[in-house]
């Protein structure tokens, strides 16, 4: 596998709101250092990079625009002129420009990263697939929470993570690890 220099990587939500304990236990408790890791390499390559912050419109949420956790973490912060693209809902291509932004700059690769796995990852990764971009999830830069079912039933969060990357895999996107990543970036 090798990447394109026009492969992007697509920053989703990597928010200090979503350190919040009220969000219940997390997986992959190294995401933000390989998130870390692949934001520099593709920083020293040259690819661009794509920044999403979500900007909830809830009024207890911990990322809405006033509120401190709307702050990207400091793995993840936006530098220089990487574009960052506000959303209010789970997919980054619903209410932005994003989708005109990778047109225009002829970006026909993604490679996605950040919080959380089943949200905002699995439905960026969803549209992007079905508006034709070649997408690839970083399985080890991704993580997402523990959930409870409707009928009560509890989820560990490495479940949820596992089964989200698995219903993405071979239909809208391949699931690679960060090292496997960094290898096809020539890092």
């Amino acid at each position: 596998m090798s990447l394109s220099s026009r492969a992007a990587l697509l920053l989703i939500d990597v928010q200090q709101g979503l350190d919040d304990p009220c969000l219940g236990a997390r997986n992959n408790p190294d995401a933000e250092q390989r998130i870390a890791d692949l934001l520099a390499a593709w920083r020293a390559s040259g690819r661009p990079v794509i920044h999403v912050q979500h900007s909830s419109l809830e009024p207890h949420s911990t990322l809405r625009e006033d509120a401190p956790g709307h702050a990207f973490k400091v793995e993840a912060l936006p530098m220089g002129d990487e574009p960052v693209f506000r959303k209010h809902v789970n997919s980054a291509f619903i209410g932005t420009d994003l989708e005109a932004h990778l047109r225009a700059h002829d970006i026909e690769t993604l490679v996605v990263v950040g919080i959380t796995t089943d949200h905002c990852v699995s439905s960026t990764a969803r549209m992007a697939g079905n508006l034709g971009f070649t997408v690839t999830v970083v399985e080890d830069a991704t993580a997402t929470f523990e959930r409870r079912g409707p009928d009560g039933t509890h989820y560990s969060a490495d479940l949820m993570h596992r089964v989200a990357l698995a219903s993405l895999h071979g239909e809208f996107a391949t699931i690679r690890s960060a090292r496997d990543i960094l290898a096809a970036a020539g890092a």
